[in-house]
């Protein structure tokens, strides 16, 4: 079959655009597929971007963790010895008692009359006074404020060591004369020239406190009051000593 020229020249032609449009739609195609691949690593850019405040999370998680562990209670150490770190004998007292304290009071009747140069001690939020026979609850200011510190001092030395809140218990404050010769009836051990006979002078107890949340191990108290107690000496705001038979902790204000 003889093709003319006419009809090559057609056929050529037609070839020619479907070629072009082959071409030009391969690549549409191809254009596409790149799009699609720039805005899939766009979408784990940003997957990226959002895991970054997981990792940055982590040390505010440390952070946390270490503050709980600055919230665990503190160690109850007590004193290595009671003897030794509370050595102060009625001597040494005596001098401080004689240089910080009021005339001696002859009966209760004469401290009635010498209240303004003494404060009531009887009631107070941090510490108790036991029931008293042998003194009144009177004592110079210097030395109610070192009492009214060592109570506060013991509740919170008790509330960081996470142990359950307990009073303090003086059991002796002021005597009188007459209270010392009532002593001295029964007690031939006891002395004359007491420091309490000044106003200065106190016990505390520790082998009994008084529960306010609830009743805890007098040793484990007495452990922490040893602490307070052995602060305040190192401090030189009271001389101690530590009463075997009398079972307290006996002190005079400097």
């Amino acid at each position: 079959m003889k093709i003319r020229k006419n009809q090559f020249i057609k056929g050529y032609l037609a070839t020619i655009l479907i070629l072009a449009l082959v071409r030009v739609c391969f690549g549409f195609s191809i254009k596409q597929e790149d799009n699609a691949d720039k805005d899939s690593g766009e979408i784990v850019a940003d997957s990226t971007l959002t895991a970054e405040p997981a990792e940055e999370s982590l040390p505010v998680q440390v952070s946390s963790a270490r503050l709980d562990i600055s919230k665990m209670p503190h160690r109850i150490n007590s004193v290595a010895s009671y003897r030794l770190c509370f050595p102060d004998t009625n001597a040494v007292q005596l001098e401080a008692a004689k240089q910080w304290g009021i005339k001696r009071v002859k009966n209760r009747a004469d401290a009635e009359e010498r209240k303004r140069e003494l404060v009531y001690i009887g009631a107070s939020p941090y510490f108790h006074v036991d029931r008293l026979s042998n003194s009144i609850p009177y004592l110079v200011p210097r030395a109610a404020i070192l009492l009214h510190d060592i109570g506060k001092a013991f509740y919170d030395s008790l509330y960081v060591k996470g142990v359950p809140l307990n009073q303090i218990i003086v059991t002796s404050v002021l005597r009188t004369q007459e209270d010392v010769e009532r002593l001295r009836r029964r007690n031939s051990n006891a002395t004359e020239n007491s420091c309490h006979l000044y106003g200065t002078t106190f016990d505390i107890c520790y082998n009994r406190y008084q529960p306010i949340s609830r009743p805890v191990s007098n040793d484990t108290l007495k452990w922490v009051l040893s602490e307070v107690l052995r602060d305040m000496r190192q401090q030189e705001r009271c001389y101690i000593k530590y009463e075997v038979k009398q079972g307290c902790f006996h002190m005079t204000v400097r």
